[in-house]
C-alpha cells in the first residue's frame, strides 16, 4: 500500500495552514483533538492526520469524519515507526504557508489558529510563534497554566538548549520555509524530538509568545511524556551532542544544560528504585551545576 492513503484530498483553494496531527492508539481522544481544529474561527486550512499503525478504534474513528479539508495518511502495510516518521509524512503532503502541528490527545481553543496566523502576517521576521496554554486531566479539569505571567520570550538558542520551554507540537505555528531550511523531525528519536525541533528552529529564526492560553495539554497515564520519560532525558544527550557541533553554545549553557539531564534521569531513577544509579546522576548535576541543583532541590526554582 502507497504511504499516502485513498483518504487524501486535493483541495480546489490554497491553504494559509497545514495542521498535521500524528496518531497512534488514541480511540479516547481523537475526536477532541479533531473537533477542536475543524471548530477553529480561521477556516483556511487543511488536516492531515497521520495514523501510525493505530491497532485500537482510532481509524474507524478518524474515517468517520466527512470533510474535504482532512486527509488520512499512513506508512505502507499501516506500520507503527513512530511519532517523529508520522509527522515527516504529514509534512512531505503539507501545501500551506504556516505549518501547525497538534499531539492527538491535546486540543486547541477556538482562536488558537487566527491569533497565531495574524501575528505572523504582520511580523516577518518571525518564523514561529508559540502560546500559552492550560494543563488538564483526562476530564478536561485544569491543573495548571503551561507558563507563568512572567514568561518573556527573547529568541536565544542557548535559553531554549538549556530550558526546553516550547514545543513545537500543539503550542506552535511555524513559517513552512522555517521546517524546509531546518529539515525534518529526527526519525532516530522515539522521545524528545520536539526538544530536537525546537532548538534547531531557535538556531535559524526568531520566536515570538503570546500570552494567551490557546491549547490544552492532556496529563493522563498513557501519554508518551508519562510512559517515556527516562528515554526523553537520555536522548537529550544525543540531542545536546547534535547541537555543540551544529552552533557555537557558551560552555556554560552546555554544562547546566548537562546537569539538567543528569537531574531528571535522578528522578527517574529514584522513582523506578534504582537509587545506586540515582546517586550518581545528582552527584554529577551537583557538580555541574552546583548552584541550580540546590536550588531545584530546595524547590525555589522549578526545572525543565
Amino acid at each position: 500500500m502507497a504511504a499516502l492513503s485513498l483518504f487524501h484530498k486535493e483541495l480546489s483553494v490554497a491553504v494559509s495552514v497545514s495542521v498535521i496531527i500524528p496518531a497512534y492508539n488514541r480511540e479516547a481522544y481523537i475526536e477532541e483533538t479533531i473537533n477542536s481544529v475543524l471548530y477553529q474561527t480561521f477556516q483556511n486550512f487543511e488536516l492531515i492526520v497521520v495514523d501510525d499503525g493505530s491497532t485500537d478504534n482510532t481509524r474507524n474513528i478518524l474515517e468517520s469524519f466527512d470533510d474535504e479539508r482532512i486527509s488520512i495518511l499512513e506508512h505502507p502495510g499501516r506500520a507503527n515507526k513512530g511519532q517523529s516518521a508520522a509527522i515527516n509524512l504529514g509534512l512531505k503532503h503539507a501545501k500551506g504557508e504556516f505549518i501547525a502541528i497538534l499531539d492527538s490527545d491535546d486540543y486547541w481553543l477556538p482562536e488558537k489558529l487566527e491569533i497565531q496566523v495574524a501575528y505572523l502576517q504582520q511580523h516577518n521576521d518571525i518564523g514561529l510563534v508559540y502560546a500559552n496554554g492550560t494543563a488538564v486531566d483526562p476530564n478536561r479539569n485544569h491543573l495548571y497554566p503551561i507558563y507563568n505571567e512572567d514568561h518573556r520570550e527573547c529568541s536565544d538558542p542557548g535559553r531554549v538548549l538549556k530550558d526546553c520551554y516550547f514545543f513545537v507540537p500543539t503550542n506552535s505555528l511555524v513559517r513552512s520555509e522555517v521546517i524546509r531550511k531546518v529539515g525534518e523531525f529526527d526519525e532516530s528519536l522515539r522521545a524528545a524530538q520536539d526538544h530536537d525541533m525546537a532548538i534547531r528552529i531557535a538556531e535559524t529564526t526568531k520566536l515570538a509568545y503570546i500570552n494567551t492560553p490557546l491549547f490544552a495539554y492532556r496529563r493522563h497515564p498513557e501519554s508518551i511524556s508519562s510512559t517515556r520519560a527516562h528515554i526523553r532525558w537520555q536522548n537529550g544527550f544525543y540531542i545536546l551532542d547534535k547541537a555543540i557541533r551544529r552552533f557555537n553554545y557558551p560552555s556554560n549553557i552546555i554544562r547546566s544544560r548537562k546537569a539538567v539531564l543528569h537531574f531528571r534521569l535522578y528522578q527517574c531513577r529514584k522513582r523506578n528504585g534504582q537509587f545506586l544509579s540515582a546517586i550518581g546522576h545528582l552527584l554529577t548535576a551537583g557538580y555541574l551545576d552546583p548552584a541550580r541543583s540546590v536550588r531545584v532541590l530546595c524547590r525555589k526554582e522549578l526545572i525543565t
